[in-house]
């Protein structure tokens, strides 16, 4: 079999294709998620074929090898079937019986904390801060006017809650993107996950509980009345959570879930037999780009390292890494850089997955960390880009009201994430953990 020749540092040059493309096409039109990053990745894909040295069959083997290796079509696979569930869900009243039950028990003292809690869980169980934030954002800013409530706080608070839920949920496209390229369960990376954002949630919450009750109480909200019916509509997520959280294959879990909305949507009305099925293959379609991300940069990453790509870079991580702590923070640092480059958190961590799999390997860092520690530097990061489309949707809904600094100011969880992150990386509190956890099956049987 022919392979593709080394090329030294040049071999790095078609990943910087696509990100200079995806970073110049967000800055010149204003608008980050303009240009879909396939096409961006296609560009450097081209690139590879002109730059890298070698045959031109050798280069279409490797193309092809990384597309379809298995941890790629494993990852589009769980894409997929994480698409359908969340759009069956969303269609018989998952989201909104969410929000209206969420709401209906809420204080009007306490009301940036059940948006806090509420976000947490309603982007843990729908796998997508955006989505949560698109759900509550609107209602969030309306009840800040009806309970005269510091809106920023409130923002803040919504920010902070969907970022925590995207980070652990176990159908984000960050968590199944992090688990895929670094070879661990999703189980095990929520357990180190929730070791580190566990801790940050609870001070974000605690911090909210004194803001709360130093709050003097306003008039009751008025909110939409309580179906006894939501309580069918929300069971979907509660059962995807405990099923992942107890190991369960995620092929099952999602499946299961699919099949536990679609029954209630059936029992309930909301959904037909072809409705369900449209629903379905909406949720697949829905999936489109970051399938398509995630195959042809599995395919641009195996071009790349054949030709030496992914060890030039290695070798220039080493001569600023001097141990263990400080390789742990090279991978806080390598995915938070791409992140601020490109501003999408799933995408940063497909295109430095495979090296921070090679820095683990060579540190003894432990994949089930790593895998949390590129997760949670990516969310981080995307939670506070001025231009991430989590703070330009949450500033769109103020009307001009707020503007991204006072929304900074607020976003306390994430500032706590960022503090409990490197005590993970330079106390061994997390590492004396995982030295007393067997380590379960690879992360198709998470």
């Amino acid at each position: 079999m022919q392979h593709i020749q080394k090329s030294g540092g040049w071999a790095m040059m078609p990943f910087l294709v696509f990100v200079l493309t995806f970073l110049s096409a967000g800055i010149l039109l204003n608008d980050f998620y303009a240009l879909p990053a396939p096409v961006a990745v296609l560009l450097g894909i081209i690139s590879a074929f002109f730059i890298l040295r070698g045959a031109t069959a050798a280069k279409v083997d490797a193309l092809i090898r990384g597309c379809g290796d298995s941890k790629i079509i494993t990852m589009c696979l769980i894409y997929l079937l994480a698409g359908a569930f969340a759009t069956v869900t969303k269609a018989v009243g998952g989201v909104d019986a969410t929000v209206t039950l969420g709401l209906s028990v809420l204080p009007v003292k306490y009301l940036a904390l059940g948006v806090f809690l509420l976000a947490a869980f309603l982007s843990t169980a729908t796998g997508t801060s955006v989505g949560a934030i698109v759900a509550l954002g609107p209602i969030a800013v309306g009840l800040a006017e009806q309970g005269q409530t510091n809106l920023p706080l409130l923002l803040g608070a919504l920010l902070g809650g969907a970022m925590f839920g995207d980070n652990l949920s176990f159908i984000s496209d960050t968590t199944i993107a992090a688990t895929q390229t670094q070879e661990c369960s999703m189980r095990d990376k929520f357990r180190v996950n929730i070791l580190i954002a566990g801790p940050a949630a609870l001070a974000t919450i605690g911090l909210l509980l004194v803001t709360g009750w130093s709050t003097p109480e306003t008039a009751a909200l008025d909110l939409p009345a309580l179906d006894a019916s939501a309580i069918w509509q929300i069971i979907p997520y509660l059962l995807v959570i405990g099923l992942a959280i107890s190991g369960v294959n995620v092929f099952v879990v999602l499946t299961v879930g699919t099949l536990a909305s679609g029954l209630v949507g059936l029992w309930q009305g909301q959904l037909e037999l072809l409705s369900l099925g449209r629903s379905v293959y909406e949720g697949f379609t829905g999936m489109t780009e970051i399938f398509l991300l995630s195959m042809l940069t599995g395919g641009l990453a195996q071009m790349v390292s054949e030709a030496g790509g992914i060890q030039f870079l290695l070798q220039k991580v080493s001569r600023t890494t001097r141990g263990f702590k400080s390789a742990q923070a090279s991978i806080l640092a390598l995915v938070g850089g791409t992140n601020t480059a490109i501003a999408n958190n799933t995408v940063s961590i497909v295109v430095t997955g495979q090296v921070v799999k090679e820095i683990s390997g060579k540190y003894s860092i432990d994949k089930r960390k790593s895998a949390a520690l590129l997760d949670i530097s990516s969310c981080i990061v995307q939670g506070l880009l001025p231009y991430g489309a989590q703070v330009l949707i949450l500033l769109s809904f103020t009307k001009g009201q707020l503007n991204f600094l006072d929304l900074w100011a607020n976003a306390w969880y994430l500032y706590l994430l960022l503090l409990f992150s490197l005590l993970a990386v330079y106390t061994p509190s997390v590492d004396r953990f995982l030295a007393k956890q067997p380590e379960a099956a690879p992360a198709v049987a998470a």
